[in-house]
C-alpha cells in the first residue's frame, strides 16, 4: 500500500527543533511556538463533535516574550514536545514496522521471545538504530520459562453423549499447560452462573474443599491470576484444569473462548473455554471430558533493550516503554510492533534534539521481551532496581498497541493507580482533547508492562495510550472514534494476519472488508495510520513535557534522590 501518502508533512531540519526549544527556554508564548512547529495533517481523525479544544495539562500563558525567568518548565517541555512531535513522521514510523515484517518474514512469521531469532534480530535492529543515534544502549538477557504447544489440543465431552469441541471457538490452550492425555468427571469448583456471575472461582484453598482427587476441575475466570486457580487445583489432585469465561457482560471478551497464561510451567493439562461451554459442564455433575495435550515447557533466554542519554543535571529519570516481542503465532505487527515502532521513532528524533538542548530529566527508552509470556521482560527490570534506582524513576509511559485497525483512543485509567497516575492521565486526556478528539478510560490493571512499576511495594507513577485489542467495539464507540460496530478492535489480536500484508484469514475476511470500508487506504494491513499517528505525536509530546518538568506528577517539592 501507498504508506508514504498517508501523512503529508514536509520535510524539518533539526535546527527548527532547536529554535524552538531555544524559543521555549526565552519565554516565547507555547502558542506561537505550536503555530509554527505543527504542519498540515493530512490524516488525523476528523475531530469529535462538541468537544472544545482545551490547554494541555501543565501550560500556562507565558509571559512577555524574551524574559527568560517567566518560562516555567511545564510550558518549556510543552514547546520542546511539540517541537519534537513535528519531527515524528508516520513514515518513520512505518518503516520500522516493515523491517519487523521482514524480520518475521525470514524467521518463520514470528518474533517471540525464545522462538528461533525473530525476536534477537528485533532487539538487533532497535539497538543498532539506537547505538547510531548516539545513545547509550545496554541489553539485558535474562532466562525465562519457554512454552509451546507442539501438537494441536483436543478437547471433547464423552459422558452422558460424546461432542467435539472446536479449537478457538469453544477452547485456547492456557500457556504453561502439562502434556498428557486425562479422560475423567468435570467437577465444578464455587462457580457463579447467575448474574452479575463476579467469580472468585479456584482463588482460595478452600474452594477445592471436597475435591474428588482425579477429577478435572472447572473453575470460573476472575478475581485471581490463572496460576493461583492452577495451583490450587493441583494441590487439590485435579487431573486436569478447564478456566472457563466468566459471563459479566455482554461483550464476546466476557464470553468467548480465550487463551491466556499460567506464568509458570504446571504439570496438568489446561485450557480456556467459553461461557457457554463452561455453564453447560456446570449444569450436570455427570458430565466427563477428555483432553489431549501436547506441549513444550523449558528454560530459555530473551532480553530487555534500553537506551539512555543521561540528562546534564541531576534530575529524575523518566521512562518510556513497550514490548518488543510477538506471540509465536504470528509477527505481531500492532501487538506491539506498533508501540514499539512508536517509541523507537520518537527516540531518535528526541536524540537530535538533545544534540542542542540540555533537559533536567534523563530520558530512558526501553524495549521489552518476553510480555506474551506474562510481563517477564519488565517484571526482571523492575525486580533488578535497587531501593535508590526505584526512587529516581519519576514516572513510567507504556505504549502497547497503537494501531489497531478499528481504533479507540484509549488512555490508562490512572486514578486508582500510583499517586501522580491520574496527573499523566490528565496529560494524555488533554493532549487528545487539544487535538480536537475524545478519549476512553482503558483498565489500569497490570495487563502490560506498566503492571510491575505499579505494583504493591513499588508504586512507580505510570500511564500511557492503546487502540483496544480482542474486545468488541460498541455503538457508543463508533460514535466517538468511528469505525465498525460489533468488530474487534484488532481482529486479528495474537493471530498469524497481525502483520502489513492483507488479510486473508477466512474467518476474519468479512470484518476486514466492513474495515476496509470504513477506513480505506489509511489501513495498511492489520494496522491503522491514524491512531499510529496521532499516538506517535503523543509520545514524542509527553518526551518533551516529562524531560523538563514532572512536578505534575511528583509534586513541585518533590527533590531528585
Amino acid at each position: 500500500m501507498r504508506a508514504r501518502t498517508r501523512r503529508n508533512r514536509p520535510t524539518r531540519a533539526v535546527g527548527v527543533v532547536t529554535t524552538l526549544v531555544v524559543a521555549a527556554l526565552t519565554g516565547v508564548a507555547a502558542h506561537q511556538m505550536t503555530a509554527t512547529a505543527t504542519p498540515t495533517r493530512a490524516i488525523r481523525p476528523a475531530p469529535a463533535p462538541t468537544t472544545e479544544p482545551t490547554r494541555t495539562p501543565g501550560a500556562t500563558p507565558s509571559s512577555t516574550p524574551g524574559t527568560p525567568a517567566a518560562t516555567p518548565p511545564a510550558e518549556a517541555g510543552l514547546a520542546a514536545g511539540r517541537a519534537l512531535a513535528a519531527q515524528v513522521t508516520v513514515d518513520g514510523v512505518l518503516s520500522h514496522l516493515r523491517a519487523f515484517q521482514q524480520i518475521a518474514d525470514g524467521n518463520k512469521g514470528t518474533r517471540a521471545s525464545g522462538v528461533g531469532h525473530g525476536y534477537t534480530r528485533s532487539a538487533d535492529y532497535v539497538a543498532g538504530h539506537l547505538e547510531a543515534a548516539g545513545y547509550r544502549v545496554t541489553r539485558s538477557k535474562f532466562e525465562f520459562p519457554y512454552f509451546e504447544e507442539v501438537r494441536p489440543t483436543t478437547f471433547r465431552r464423552t459422558a452422558p453423549t460424546t461432542h467435539p469441541y472446536r479449537a478457538t471457538i469453544d477452547f485456547q490452550i492456557l500457556s504453561y499447560a502439562g502434556s498428557g492425555a486425562v479422560e475423567a468427571r468435570v467437577h465444578p469448583v464455587d462457580v457463579t452462573l447467575r448474574p452479575p456471575r463476579a467469580s472468585t472461582s479456584g482463588c482460595e484453598t478452600a474452594d477445592f474443599a471436597g475435591f474428588p482427587r482425579g477429577a478435572i476441575a472447572l473453575v470460573q475466570r476472575g478475581s485471581c491470576d490463572f496460576s493461583v486457580k492452577a495451583r490450587h487445583a493441583v494441590a487439590a489432585g485435579a487431573a486436569g484444569l478447564i478456566i472457563f469465561n466468566q459471563g459479566n457482560g455482554t461483550g464476546r471478551d466476557r464470553l468467548d473462548a480465550f487463551g491466556g497464561t499460567l506464568q509458570e510451567p504446571f504439570r496438568i493439562p489446561a485450557i480456556g473455554v467459553s461461557y457457554a461451554v463452561g455453564a453447560e459442564l456446570a449444569a450436570s455433575p455427570a458430565r466427563s471430558v477428555r483432553i489431549e495435550t501436547e506441549t513444550l515447557s523449558e528454560t530459555r533466554t530473551t532480553e530487555n533493550v534500553l537506551a539512555e542519554l543521561p540528562a546534564k543535571r541531576a534530575g529524575r529519570t523518566v521512562m518510556v516503554g513497550a514490548h518488543l516481542d510477538s506471540v509465536p503465532a504470528g509477527p505481531g505487527i500492532n501487538d506491539n510492533g506498533s508501540g514499539s515502532a512508536g517509541v523507537l521513532e520518537v527516540a531518535l528524533r528526541y536524540a537530535e534534539l538533545a544534540r542542542t538542548s540540555s533537559t533536567p530529566n534523563t530520558l530512558r527508552f526501553a524495549w521489552w521481551g518476553g510480555e506474551e509470556a506474562g510481563l517477564l521482560g519488565s517484571q526482571h527490570y523492575v525486580d533488578s532496581l535497587t531501593s535508590a534506582e526505584r526512587e529516581r524513576i519519576a514516572l513510567y509511559l507504556n505504549f502497547d498497541m497503537i494501531g489497531s485497525p478499528n481504533y479507540e483512543l484509549g488512555v490508562y485509567d490512572g486514578d486508582r493507580g500510583p499517586t501522580g497516575s491520574a496527573a499523566i492521565e490528565k496529560f494524555f486526556q488533554g493532549f487528545l482533547a487539544d487535538h480536537g478528539q475524545k478519549s476512553t478510560a482503558s483498565e489500569f490493571n497490570g495487563r502490560s508492562d506498566y503492571g510491575p512499576f505499579i505494583a504493591k511495594g513499588i508504586g512507580i507513577p505510570a500511564g500511557g495510550m492503546d487502540t483496544g485489542a480482542e474486545g468488541i467495539k460498541p455503538k457508543s464507540a463508533v460514535a466517538k472514534f468511528g469505525g465498525v460496530p460489533g468488530v474487534a478492535y484488532d481482529p486479528c489480536y495474537h493471530q498469524a494476519c497481525d502483520g502489513l500484508g492483507a488479510v486473508k484469514d477466512k474467518d476474519r475476511r468479512d470484518d476486514y472488508r466492513r474495515l476496509a470500508r470504513a477506513y480505506g487506504s489509511r489501513l495498511v494491513g492489520n494496522v491503522n495510520v491514524v491512531p499510529l499517528d496521532l499516538i506517535s505525536d503523543a509520545i514524542a509530546t509527553a518526551v518533551g513535557r516529562y524531560a523538563y518538568d514532572v512536578s505534575d506528577v511528583v509534586g513541585s517539592a518533590t527533590p531528585a534522590p
